[in-house]
């Protein structure tokens, strides 16, 4: 499982470094490269405070640029596939901090599967099953419905990711309504029944 997750994470990392370089390619095709000038800060004159010091070329090569929200600067497919990356809890924060539908629909589709994966795992865990199944028997038979559902989360993060890297809105069986109209709640629509 632990390989999995690896493979899962370097995954995840090379479509970031590949959104990272195709950006950094059309910004440097895009820009007409230019020599900085050098300028050299003379020291004050004798009797007068230093005043702020002359910008650097590295500071007029780049201009400030106003700040934008991560949620604008991550693609949306992008985003989509961080949702299900830590399960309900990478749901759960891009459902209250981005706002765009997409992403939305499938934070909350995020969130509603793997709250219930998580609330199955917690209810055959180890804690329930001493307290509630003192035998052996139905304990081990537990232990393999756990390992089961355990498989059942780790291939549905891995195909949901796909899912939302290729841009598809898949929609899981009596999840999807519960995500559409979480998605249309915050563009002003009216939810539907």
């Amino acid at each position: 499982m632990r390989r999995a997750v690896r493979g899962l994470a370097r995954a995840v990392l090379f479509v970031c470094l590949q959104q990272k370089r195709e950006t950094m390619v059309n910004t440097s095709q895009n820009n007409v490269e230019r020599r900085p000038e050098s300028r050299v800060a003379l020291p004050p004159a004798a009797g007068t405070t230093a005043s702020a010091p002359a910008p650097t070329a590295q500071a007029r090569d780049f201009p400030h640029v106003p700040s934008v929200p991560f949620t604008e600067r991550v693609p949306e497919h992008v985003a989509g596939m961080l949702t299900y990356l830590f399960g309900w809890v990478s749901g759960l924060v891009f459902l209250l901090v981005d706002r765009r539908p997409f992403v939305r629909y499938h934070a909350a589709q995020s969130a509603v599967v793997f709250a219930t994966l998580s609330g199955i795992l917690l209810v055959l865990g180890d804690f329930f099953l001493a307290a509630l199944l003192p035998g052996a028997g139905a304990a081990s038979f537990l232990m393999v419905l756990r390992r089961i559902v355990e498989l059942i989360w780790l291939a549905s993060a891995v195909v949901l990711m796909l899912k939302a890297a290729a841009g598809d809105r898949y929609r899981v069986p009596y999840v999807a309504a519960y995500a559409d109209r979480v998605s249309r709640a915050k563009q002003g629509q009216p939810p539907t029944a």
